[in-house]
């Protein structure tokens, strides 16, 4: 059959075809062109700073915009020109979706890669190499495997297949091979955890309930802590993100908070005197904010004061040798003004015959004894 007699079929006159394949030609041309200025914009606003990060992601993906694609949609341009009888009509919407979308999947597996890469490039400092590298991959992979697993099935979907079943075979085999696998996925996920949102870094002091430690080295399965007592620690990814986890390296001051127990004989004016030159001496000491120092209670006892004040500076060092000089100086002071922290005595009754019991008997045949106090 000649293309004069397969048009004639079809119903499309030379007129027709010919405003088609215009359509065609002129639509590649502004596609194409529209796609080049649009890059040489975004090259233009790649200096500017505030709108660098979005700027660098849609420059570098439009840099994927595929020339075939282009030509496909011209092509569908021009054909949907045409006086097309059915079933054409269904089938040339069906070469739309597998067009666009294959070409929007591109973009978004792309759009992954650049995103992902300048994540890691900012804030994947103090993270180890080998651990930004499988954070990143594990990150893009899992991504870019759903796009094209979503088009997939958006396409056969699309093509009237049905893939409920695909589905749920998907789904199936996904579980068999997590529950396979799942603690070693729950490591390496832990890892990718601890690469993003960084709870921790190499060189962070840490604290967990039942051990704390300098954090040496985070690995893909396990994370490597230097204890205070010397020894390494090896933990799970996993099982330390389960814990909580205290990092005093990113403590910007320090709340201290202690007691001061007084004798309950102490006579008032003397009691009165002690918060204001306690807080004078705690106020003296560099990098030193006062909070407060209060009589909280008084029972038969001890007077107890409520001490507390703030380091501007939370080394651990500081923190030291300004809680003894404080202790120090308060014990110079509490002898100063005569003022013990000696509890209050304590009497004692002991039980002992007195001298006209007439040597009175209980029935065991020992002496009834009689109490007497005792200091």
């Amino acid at each position: 059959m000649t293309i004069r007699g397969y048009f004639s079929n079809l119903d499309i006159s030379w007129t027709n075809a010919a405003v088609a394949l215009t359509a065609a030609v002129v639509s590649f041309i502004a596609i194409h062109g529209a796609v080049h200025l649009f890059r040489r914009r975004l090259d233009q606003l790649d200096d500017k700073r505030a709108h660098k990060p979005i700027v660098e992601v849609l420059r570098h993906t439009l840099a994927r915009t595929s020339n075939l694609a282009i030509l496909a949609t011209s092509i569908l341009i021009g054909v949907s020109m045409l006086d097309l009888p059915p079933p054409w009509d269904r089938r040339i919407g069906h070469l739309w979706f597998i067009t666009l979308g294959a070409q929007f999947a591109l973009y978004l597996h792309h759009a992954i890669d650049v995103t992902a890469r300048r994540y890691f490039r900012v804030h994947g400092k103090g993270l180890e190499d080998d651990q930004v590298t499988v954070a990143h991959t594990l990150m893009i992979w899992a991504l870019q495997w759903s796009v094209w697993t979503v088009f997939l099935l958006a396409m056969l979907s699309n093509l009237g297949i049905n893939v409920t079943t695909f589905v749920a075979s998907l789904g199936i085999g996904g579980v068999a091979v997590a529950l396979a696998v799942q603690n070693i996925l729950g490591d390496l996920f832990a890892s990718l955890s601890i690469a993003t949102d960084k709870p921790f870094e190499v060189g962070d002091a840490i604290s967990v309930p039942e051990f704390s430690g300098t954090i040496e080295h985070v690995g893909l399965k396990t994370t490597r802590i230097r204890a205070l007592s010397g020894e390494q620690i090896v933990i799970a990814n996993a099982e330390l993100l389960r814990k909580v986890v205290h990092n005093f390296k990113r403590q910007n001051t320090r709340r201290v908070q202690y007691a001061l127990r007084i004798n309950p004989a102490t006579p008032h004016d003397l009691a009165a005197q002690l918060p204001e030159r306690v807080g004078a001496i705690i106020s003296a000491k560099d990098k030193v904010k006062l909070d407060h120092v209060t009589l909280t209670t008084m029972d038969q006892n001890y007077l107890e004061y409520d001490i507390v004040y703030n380091l501007t500076d939370a080394n651990y060092g500081l923190y030291l040798q300004t809680q003894q000089a404080v202790l120090l100086e308060t014990m110079q002071l509490l002898r100063e003004l005569g003022i013990s922290t000696a509890p209050r005595a304590q009497e004692l009754l002991v039980q002992q015959p007195a001298a006209n019991d007439g040597g009175a008997r209980r029935p065991d045949g020992r002496a009834t004894p009689q109490a007497r106090p005792m200091h």
